[in-house]
């Protein structure tokens, strides 16, 4: 097939955990290892968050989020992430940077790696008539990556900011992208590509 267009029908944009902790100067007991520049990462999300606005593009927070009682991690300990987004702990919460009072935004609550997991992104993806998911945020190889990977079945036309994402090291960051790009080619894509692609598609409509 040939490359599609980087935004086709109406775009959502999804930023997938980026919370507290990505602004903080130490993570704590945070649990998730990240690679050196993840918070130069975390800041140029912003520039696409501010351009979603501009653009009336309807946002999503996402926030993973688990219970102090640790009851719902499940299978996530079993690898090489520690304890990590339990609700008691500081960096958890959804910092000033990226919240905003707007009816464009929304925030969907998860316990596991992929938004549209156990959630209810999908209703509310389908009640936006949302085709294009824009994802930023981390980490590119576990969260980002299987929302992506969701929403690709799911049919949607999914692209990922590759320097608006962080990974947990710079080698299983770039193999994620590359994964990405393999299910959807174009799929991985610059914040001022996005950004451009969001001014002409807010353009076409306007």
């Amino acid at each position: 097939m040939p490359r599609q267009p980087t935004i086709i029908g109406n775009p959502v944009l999804l930023v997938i955990d980026i919370q507290a902790s990505a602004f903080m100067e130490s993570e704590g007991d945070h649990g998730i290892p990240h690679m050196a520049d993840y918070r130069a990462r975390m800041e140029r999300a912003l520039d696409v968050i501010r351009a979603a606005r501009d653009c009336a593009i309807p946002t999503v927070y996402v926030q993973e989020i688990h219970r102090q009682n640790m009851v719902d991690y499940g299978r996530e300990l079993d690898g090489s992430e520690g304890i990590h987004c339990r609700e008691d702990h500081p960096g958890t919460r959804l910092p000033a940077e990226i919240t905003g009072q707007r009816p464009e935004d929304y925030f969907v609550p998860k316990r596991r790696y992929s938004a549209f997991f156990g959630t209810d992104l999908e209703i509310l993806l389908k009640g936006l008539k949302a085709q294009t998911l824009i994802l930023i945020g981390g980490m590119t190889d576990v969260c980002v990556h299987y929302t992506f990977v969701d929403g690709h079945q799911h049919d949607y036309y999914c692209r990922v900011v590759s320097d608006a994402v962080g990974g947990t090291s710079d080698a299983a960051h770039q193999a994620s992208l590359n994964a990405m790009e393999y299910l959807q080619e174009g799929a991985v894509q610059t914040t001022d590509q996005i950004v451009a692609a969001m001014r002409a598609a807010a353009r076409q409509t306007a």
